[in-house]
């Protein structure tokens, strides 16, 4: 079910709102700016988050932590915090270079936005209220057209059979410029579903296998290590594709030193790689009213 802020507070659901001293000091620690998974990752690491909030999946399959954390985000825009511009990076305003909020702080704040989307809710602009889903994961704000076009996507890939959801990530990773990309279709493929060539310049090309999984739980790392396993001998570089979630130990053993690299894409990344190149997703565009910009000329 979808919940607005305002309803966040009437079933005291917000728990993303102890996310907000630690993502301002966060940015501040990585100069300021960061992309979403740097964020994520700093206060996970800054803030000893456990395994068990780490890896728990909503329904969508998405992390939970992650969708904590974009809420903590998406309520600090609306405090004038941090800049509600550039998609894919998140900075502190100046407000938020100069702001540390302890807990008791953060709640007044979540309160002080909580009171502004009723006010307007009263006033009829509904266009205001971003009655986005505390169970579903935003792929960057947590806009309502967004999560729903998500969830839309990883229910449509996931009800594909493996053959299609194989057939669907072959052609996007063609539309992202790999050649000589098959499925290999066979039971002794040794845990790989196809291969391809990236042809990085006139120069340089790489080998390489990837791996489809249409999930919905959480990716362990086992599942990690049995694509590089795969790889040996036969390419460069692997890429694991599913659609649910990548749990941290997943992603640090994809990124582990001295080992073969793996490249993951999970179900939000999966999705926003479809809608760039527009595969089965028709663009819309959708504006937003920002309270904060027009309340400064009162």
């Amino acid at each position: 079910m979808s919940k607005s802020i305002t309803q966040a507070a009437r079933t005291g659901q917000a728990e993303f709102v102890r996310w907000f001293g630690p993502l301002l000091d966060a940015l501040r620690d990585l100069g300021g700016s960061a992309s979403p998974r740097e964020a994520v990752d700093r206060i996970a690491q800054t803030e000893r988050v456990p395994s068990e909030l780490l890896n728990a999946a909503l329904k969508s399959g998405q992390s939970r932590f992650c969708n904590q954390v974009h809420w903590a985000r998406q309520t600090l825009v609306w405090g004038g915090l941090i800049d509600s511009g550039k998609r894919g990076v998140w900075s502190l305003m100046p407000l938020g270079r100069d702001t540390r909020l302890d807990a008791a702080a953060s709640r007044q704040l979540f309160l002080q936005q909580v009171k502004r989307h009723a006010d307007l809710r009263q006033q009829g602009d509904g266009a205001t209220t971003t009655a986005a889903a505390l169970d579903d994961t935003p792929a960057d704000t947590p806009q309502s057209d967004q999560d729903a076009a998500l969830e839309l996507f990883l229910r449509v890939a996931r009800a594909l059979s493996s053959k299609g959801f194989e057939q669907v990530c072959m052609r996007l990773l063609r539309e992202a410029g790999f050649e000589r990309v098959q499925i290999t279709g066979r039971s002794n493929d040794g845990g790989v579903d196809g291969v391809g060539v990236l042809q990085v310049n006139d120069l340089v090309s790489f080998n390489v296998v990837f791996q489809c999984k249409k999930w919905e739980q959480t990716v362990p790392p086992k599942e990690v290590r049995d694509l590089r396993v795969a790889m040996d001998g036969r390419a460069e570089k692997g890429i694991f594709l599913t659609t649910s979630a990548f749990s941290t130990n997943a992603r640090v053993e994809a990124e582990r030193p001295g080992a073969a690299p793996i490249e993951l894409v999970d179900g939000v990344k999966l999705f926003e790689m479809f809608k760039k190149d527009e595969l089965g997703l028709k663009p819309r565009v959708v504006c937003d009213v920002d309270p904060a910009f027009f309340e400064q000329f009162g």
